[in-house]
């Protein structure tokens, strides 16, 4: 059972902007003691399939140090290939994103957010989505100003959250050792409209629910608002 903190709160969160000198958009954002430094870079150009179609595109990368767990892990560069995991994990970020960008005001360039995991204690993607978005809104903030872009290109703030059902209870926001220990295992990311854009539940040699995936979704939306006011609080 949790110890040190009740089965609705959150871990400390904190979102920590302009850790980066060269990037347009930067963030450490802290999830208890998952750590990650998230970063946006513009690049006036698309991808080669989206050219001369008007539109622009948000993409990410997500990558984890080698001491960033207990015990080290080699880079993946070093192995020559990324990871199932990996590959997952940097599209949904992507998608995450991308549900709320207006594509067609970001013009025909690209925004890259690159996520590295410096250290893991659960939760890294959704701290990776959470903190993408922050560097994200920092940079488009910048593009517009720099272009004196007048329209919208950011239609909602967007946040995700783990939740779980750990020894019979649902909990929000898993450390490793509760989602380790978890019977089921789910993601949520929901924008500031309460507009989901994705979830991701999975049953670990466990069935679940309705009632019970009714309860995570409502913990979800408690630790998704206030995240998305320490956003707010963050880019202020």
């Amino acid at each position: 059972m949790r110890k040190d903190r009740n089965f609705d709160q959150l871990r400390d969160v904190t979102f920590e902007t302009n850790v980066n000198l060269h990037a347009e958009g930067s963030c450490l954002v802290k999830f208890g003691n998952t750590h990650v430094i998230c970063t946006a870079s513009i690049d006036e150009k698309t991808p080669p399939w989206l050219r001369n179609s008007g539109k622009g595109w948000v993409t990410a990368e997500y990558g984890m140090l080698p001491r960033s767990t207990n015990t080290r892990i080699d880079r993946e560069a070093a192995r020559g290939k990324q990871s199932g995991r990996t590959q997952e994990i940097q599209r949904l970020i992507g998608r995450s994103l991308r549900s709320v960008t207006n594509l067609q005001e970001l013009g025909e360039r690209q925004i890259k957010i690159d996520c590295d995991v410096i250290q893991a204690d659960g939760g890294t993607r959704t701290a990776s989505i959470s903190g993408g978005f922050v560097a994200l809104y920092q940079a488009i903030e910048k593009l517009k100003k720099n272009y004196n872009i007048q329209q919208k290109i950011i239609k909602n703030y967007v946040a995700a959250i783990s939740v779980g059902i750990v020894d019979n209870k649902p909990c929000l926001d898993l450390d490793y050792e509760e989602d380790s220990a978890a019977q089921v295992d789910a993601n949520f990311v929901i924008c500031d409209n309460e507009k989901l854009s994705e979830i991701q539940v999975t049953g670990e040699e466990f069935f679940f629910s309705s009632d019970q995936y009714q309860e995570l979704y409502k913990l979800a939306q408690i630790g998704i608002n206030q995240i998305i006011s320490k956003q707010k609080s963050a880019l202020e």
